[in-house]
């Protein structure tokens, strides 16, 4: 057991045995005194909340862009959303609230601009270089690229918020990771290792999981139909949303009235939650209890506890296609998000040839022959795409129009 002891203890009082207890932290990677009032959970939280990339997300995208709405998702509604729902599940299931709060809002940290076309773009452009992973990518911000403190880099975080963070992780990282995490004295491995082992993480990572797809579902259901890309007769084709339409329309007969179009969608949305969460409260319960677990490590060495039930994994599913075929590949997103990736490769084009027109920090860190122990690709390229990927919408459209001059998206400024 590493640093960290000393919290609390009364946060700890309700929690299952397989709950991560905030007493039984595996720590932070350099040793700091307990805090007084709050919980290691709790404190990773507020480092969180208080840094400069969670600031940066009222200003990342979803699914639209910056410029073309206020009201549609950015990637802190999303993830307020996530961690709202996350505690709630965990609350029922007597799981560390405060744990899964904090990966909440932390697991898009690492998201590109331009939501998942940034990202593909950036992709694409470092497949030579050692490769982009958003979630490794959370993982740098939180461990290194935050500079808040006077000791260390990062925000020192605990390992189990860490690992939460780190939802996927490709073998070459991972190994990368794992050979980087010699601060771990205690023999058990790094925030990495699980992917070497084939175990799973925390059940609070994995209700995060869940929760992430529980939340965007929905509000891609909401925003899509607010862009008029899509529409909720179209949506009851689906039958896991027509069931919850149908049972808003019998529950509240004036719904039926096509001018309350939208209090329709709502409710039927907010059914479709509701149930979702029972859903997931219960299948879970039986999982647990099948599976006899009784620790946090016992946990690990299980398939995936924090499950949907057989019917609502179905429904999901059938959702989540419906959503990709008509909303995520409509041609109108289509355009935007070509034109966005555009944006993206070309800056990096651009960083590569002039390195000194990046911001004095990252053009400095790319001078360098590797931009940290666990990357793997050389610092200029590694330091050019956290530039990138820490840019908001509209940031990288300025800087884009500032380098080429040319506005290939609408200007939100």
């Amino acid at each position: 057991m590493l640093h960290g002891l000393g919290a609390p203890a009364e946060a700890a009082v309700g929690l299952a045995p397989y709950a991560c207890h905030p007493a039984l932290t595996r720590g932070r990677r350099l040793p700091e005194s307990p805090a007084a009032t709050r919980t290691d959970y709790q404190r990773d939280r507020d480092r969180i909340v208080h840094s400069t990339a969670f600031r940066r997300l009222v200003y990342k995208t979803q699914v639209f862009l910056n410029h073309e709405g206020d009201l549609f998702r950015t990637r802190l509604t999303h993830s307020l959303e996530v961690a709202q729902l996350g505690r709630s599940i965990a609350r029922s299931l007597h799981l560390n609230e405060d744990l899964v709060e904090a990966i909440a809002l932390a697991h898009d940290l690492g998201h590109t601009p331009f939501g998942h076309a940034g990202q593909d773009a950036l992709q694409d452009c470092m497949a030579a270089f050692g490769g982009f992973e958003h979630n490794l990518q959370s993982l740098r911000v939180v461990d290194m690229l935050e500079e808040r403190y006077p000791l260390f880099d990062g925000l020192n975080l605990t390992f189990e918020t860490r690992e939460g963070i780190l939802k996927h992780c490709s073998r070459t990282n991972a190994n990368l990771l794992e050979a980087a995490e010699h601060v771990y004295a205690d023999g058990q491995g790094g925030v990495a290792r699980r992917f070497l082992l084939a175990q799973q993480p925390s059940l609070e990572a994995q209700l995060c999981n869940l929760a992430d797809e529980i939340a965007y579902n929905a509000h891609d259901i909401d925003d899509g139909i607010r862009s008029g890309l899509i529409t909720l007769e179209q949506l009851r084709v689906v039958p896991l949303f027509n069931d919850f339409c149908e049972q808003a329309r019998a529950d509240h007969a004036h719904l039926r009235d096509p001018a309350q179009a939208r209090r329709l969608m709502y409710e039927s949305i907010r059914l479709m939650l509701s149930e979702q969460v029972f859903d997931v409260i219960a299948a879970t319960r039986a999982a647990l209890d099948a599976a006899g677990v009784d620790s946090v490590e016992g946990v690990r060495r299980t398939a995936p506890l924090v499950v949907f039930g057989a019917g609502m994994q179905q429904g999901s599913a059938q959702l989540k296609q419906f959503l990709f075929a008509h909303l995520y590949r409509h041609p109108q997103v289509v355009q935007t998000m070509a034109q966005a990736q555009q944006v993206v490769r070309e800056l990096f084009e651009i960083y590569v040839g002039a390195p000194q027109e990046m911001q004095a920090g990252f053009a400095l860190r790319s001078q360098g022959t590797r931009a940290s122990t666990w990357d793997a690709g050389p610092a200029l390229q590694r330091s050019v795409a956290d530039y990138i990927a820490g840019m908001t919408d509209r940031f990288a459209s300025r800087e884009h129009y500032r380098l080429t001059g040319k506005r290939l998206l609408p200007a939100s400024v």
